[in-house]
């Protein structure tokens, strides 16, 4: 008992994860499958062997009390349920939902913690009570129905009796009038008994079966409500998580919770189904004039109604065909009917055939207008089977080896280019239903597809794809987006994308946004406010360059993305990487800094490229300093040699900003060195090593061609600018080797 009262003061994480345990108790055991009584019978002899044990550990007189009452209240449990586990079950599921709403209703109405429920499973819990209360709605249902069959049986052999007492009169006309006389009162009394029982009884009848039509309309509510709620809230909310993944959401969930919440529907409608067939085959047995025929017939209607909803919105894609989809490669997806296997559609199992479609082909695709069958282009290996997976209960067509052999463009508007084109994968099929009674044609789209012939066209089409993803509103006309977004809309997205791609925790920063803000905005202000109200464009985003350079503000920053995911991924988790600095900010932020001291920053002139700042003695001005910075590295350079050596290399770097040592940042990604061995077949293994011109080493007098730097309009090192430096180059050259690299070659 000491452990329920402390249970009863969780709060937080705990008092969630048992709130989740009761959820998992209620739907662990399906109260509906008959087979599922293996389970029940297990968690009956399990709490019959707990009492038990629990008996025989009581001592004391008070134990010996309370063992003679767990005693008894063990052999109750079998008895009473030996033979019809499954009613436990269904007995403490009752209590635990009871439970539950009082104890919601008094931490709600008296406490905070009830403000501290975790939203999620509130949710839940209202969706499965929901499912509790359907459930007994049709268990009453199946009750009334019953009794409606019994009187209805009952009536029909009064009817036959009244039929027979009617027969009999009429056979009275050939007795003698004696005979007649003598039989005909008691025939007539009778007769007049049982009409007037017939008269009551099909009123009463009537009645039953309005009222039953009446319940099982209160039901079909009930059922069409909570379908709503688990299509077009649960399923378009795991749609739309889905889509955010493909641009580095969280993933976007199991089907598990949803298939179950679905397949319960599957049962409830279909039982609903097969009762009002069956009270509208009484109404054919049995004609009784009155408003019921029109009633079932609706009811009718509206149920197949609800079961059409429900198969062709569970039909649905589980894993998406790539979104930037190359022409002439092999690619996957997978879809699947969430309700297949209650509905038993795998008994006939039903081919998926994919095809892909235009965005005009889509528009009148959810018009219901006709395409004519139409496609932008031809996808091998594009037709596969349903199959239906025992272990998991799972209907699905995997699609493994479908590959886009052509594609077909439509006119482009404007400035859009084929990389702004979008299309999507249509899979369709048809399933059949309880026996062929239910026939259903069954479409779906997959998330909008950019279509490529060249690896070139990657980044821009996966701009077309990030700004879809992001910015598509449910339920809209395939594949309108908005034009221009708020800039901290943006961000969210393009951080969302950079963690994903980069594999890190570590995402922008405010101040890293401000810095895309200036180059998105060509703004000069570091305050964040600034930028909050300001719109972008996707014309900005990805269509225009950037003042001054030939690549757009997306091609720069997806570059960013490329080099730190293949190259830089260690040193931007460890912190090392500024990375979003102008180089203004960097000159300022080393000027106050030790010589030696050193930041890395992203290349403003180059896609993908990241150079190395630090402060330095000018060379040709005694007494001052200046910031120097190294021609951008990008993908090529570092498949030579690492960013840690080249920074182990020079040894005129310190200090890493602000002030740590670079071998304490840098020193666990130095490339070992090799050790010295004898030449193998005659040949001495070569060691790259990065040098920077002898800037340090020059004497003062030297003339550096501009007389304060070797530096481009960039701020890089440029060794065409003058003839002194290409004249002093020439001179390290007719070096010795020994004396110029010191044993090491480059």
């Amino acid at each position: 008992m000491a452990v329920w009262i402390q249970a009863q003061q969780l709060q937080g994480d705990a008092l969630h994860q048992m709130q989740s345990l009761y959820v998992y108790l209620m739907d662990a055991i399906d109260l509906e499958n008959p087979q599922e009584e293996f389970k029940a019978k297990r968690l009956l002899d399990s709490l019959i062997q707990e009492l038990q044990n629990k008996a025989e550990h009581q001592v004391g007189e008070d134990g010996f009390l309370l063992k003679i009452k767990l005693g008894h209240y063990a052999n109750q449990l079998k008895s009473t349920y030996d033979r019809c586990p499954l009613e436990l079950v269904r007995c403490i599921k009752h209590i635990l939902y009871t439970e539950q709403r009082l104890v919601r209703e008094a931490t709600n109405s008296n406490s905070p913690v009830g403000g501290m429920m975790d939203s999620m499973s509130q949710k839940y819990q209202q969706i499965n009570q929901a499912f509790e209360e359907l459930r007994l709605l049709t268990q009453d249902t199946e009750n009334d129905l019953r009794k409606l069959q019994h009187n209805q049986e009952y009536f029909i052999i009064q009817y036959q009796e009244s039929m027979r007492i009617q027969a009999q009169l009429a056979s009275l006309a050939t007795l003698p009038p004696a005979d007649r006389q003598l039989r005909e009162p008691a025939l007539l009394s009778k007769k007049n008994t049982v009409e007037a029982w017939l008269t009551r009884e099909a009123n009463t009848l009537q009645k039953y079966r309005l009222d039953l039509a009446e319940k099982h309309q209160k039901t079909l509510q009930l059922l069409r409500k909570q379908q709503t709620i688990i299509l077009d809230d649960e399923l378009i909310q795991w749609k739309r998580r889905q889509q955010l993944a493909g641009n580095g959401g969280p993933p976007e969930g199991g089907l598990d919770i949803l298939q179950s919440w679905c397949e319960k529907l599957a049962e409830m409608i279909w039982q609903n189904r097969q009762q009002i067939r069956r009270a509208e085959h009484l109404r054919q047995q049995l004609p009784i004039p009155g408003p019921i025929e029109e009633l079932l017939n609706e009811l009718n209607s509206t149920i197949t109604d609800i079961i059409s909803t429900l198969v062709t919105s569970t039909f649905i894609i589980e894993k998406q065909p790539p979104q930037v989809l190359k022409t002439q490669t092999k690619f996957a997806a997978t879809v699947r009917l969430l309700v297949g296997g209650k509905l038993n559609v795998h008994m006939n199992p039903p081919q998926v055939k994919a095809t892909i479609i235009s965005e005009q082909q889509a528009k009148a695709l959810l018009k219901n207008e006709n395409t004519r069958n139409d496609s932008s282009g031809e996808i091998l290996n594009n037709n596969c089977v349903m199959e239906y997976h025992q272990t998991t209960g799972t209907l699905s067509a995997h699609f493994r080896n479908m590959s886009l052999k052509r594609i077909k463009r439509s006119d482009r508007r404007g400035a859009e280019s084929v990389t702004e084109e979008k299309f999507t994968i249509l899979f369709e099929s048809q399933f059949s239903v309880g026996s062929n009674e239910l026939v259903f044609q069954v479409k779906t789209l997959s998330l909008p597809v950019v279509v490529i012939v060249h690896g070139s066209q990657d980044n821009n089409a996966t701009a077309t794809v990030l700004w879809d993803n992001a910015f598509a509103e449910p339920g809209r006309v395939p594949f309108l987006v908005p034009d221009k977004v708020l800039w901290p809309q943006l961000c969210e997205v393009i951080n969302m994308k950079y963690k994903a791609e980069v594999q890190s925790n570590r995402g922008l920063s405010e101040e890293n946004l401000v810095f895309l803000a200036q180059k998105a905005f060509s703004s000069s202000s570091n305050n964040p406010d600034d930028y909050r109200s300001m719109t972008m464009t996707w014309s900005q985003f990805n269509r225009e360059s950037l003042p001054g350079r030939n690549f757009t503000f997306w091609q720069w920053f997806d570059g960013v993305m490329e080099l730190t995911k293949k190259h830089l991924k260690p040193h931007w988790n460890d912190g090392a990487i500024l990375g979003f600095v102008n180089k203004q900010q960097a000159q300022d932020m080393l000027m106050s800094k030790p010589n030696g001291t050193f930041l890395l920053r992203f290349s403003d002139s180059e896609i993908g490229g990241i150079t190395i700042a630090w402060v330095a003695e000018n060379p040709n001005k005694a007494g001052e300093r200046m910031v120097w910075n190294l021609m951008p590295y990008t993908t090529k350079d570092f498949t030579i040699r690492s960013l840690a050596d080249r920074i182990s290399d020079l040894n005129h770097l310190l200090f890493l900003y602000p002030d740590r040592p670079k071998d304490e940042v840098f020193s666990k990604y130095y490339t070992p060195p090799l050790c010295k061995s004898k030449a193998v077949d005659g040949y001495v293994k070569p060691q790259i090593k990065q040098v920077v011109p002898d800037l340090f080493e020059w004497p003062l007098s030297v003339s550096c061609g501009r007389g304060d730097s070797m530096l481009d309009a960039d701020g890089d090192f440029d060794l065409d600018d003058t003839m002194d430096v290409a004249r002093h180059v020439e001179e390290l050259l007719r070096r010795p080797v020994e004396s110029q690299w010191s044993g090491q070659q480059s």
